[in-house]
């Protein structure tokens, strides 16, 4: 193959076209698949018996429906729902039904940096663990080395992780 202005020829067709199509379709295939885990959390919270304020203590009429108004959940299903896309869009989570005074952002906002200190150091474990493990194991292949460093690996993989956290504790 010889190399073309584009990229290198693959096949009879310059790689950097084809690439760049194909991660065009992954972004695109995904945003689709998080509009319908979006569209369909939404109605399916929506369509659930009860509402956010009915396992609260009991509550006049009255001070349900000022509630309901507050939050926007007084509109049509259609409007609620538009409203709903339209402040994801800005990246507004909206106010929490659960903390008062307090909206989404801000309870993630305070979350995170906890979250991502956690996340940080089980992939410095899960790194130091899998690259050991899958290193003794390319070494001693078809060894018994291999077959226990391998085994741990399916292990730790289809174990879940709810059942493996308390074990390892």
């Amino acid at each position: 193959s010889l190399p073309a202005a584009g990229g290198y020829f693959l096949g009879g067709r310059p790689a950097a076209p084809t690439m760049l199509r194909f991660i065009t379709s992954r972004l695109l295939q995904s945003l689709l698949a998080l509009f319908a885990v979006i569209t369909s959390t939404f109605f399916m919270i929506r369509f659930v018996p009860g509402g956010p304020f009915t396992a609260e203590k009991a509550v006049t009429p009255e001070i349900l429906r000022n509630l309901e108004a507050h939050y926007g959940l007084d509109k049509p299903l259609w409007r609620q729902y538009a409203d709903y896309l339209g402040s994801l869009a800005r990246g507004d989570l909206g106010p929490s039904f659960k903390y008062p005074n307090r909206t989404v952002n801000e309870i993630i906002g305070d979350k995170l940096p906890t979250s991502l200190e956690l996340g940080f150091i089980s992939l410095a474990v899960a790194l130091a663990i899998g690259i050991t493990l899958g290193t003794l194991a390319a070494v001693k292949r078809n060894s018994w080395l291999d077959y226990v460093c391998s085994s741990t690996a399916m292990i730790g993989i289809c174990v879940p992780t709810f059942v493996l956290g308390p074990l390892l504790v």
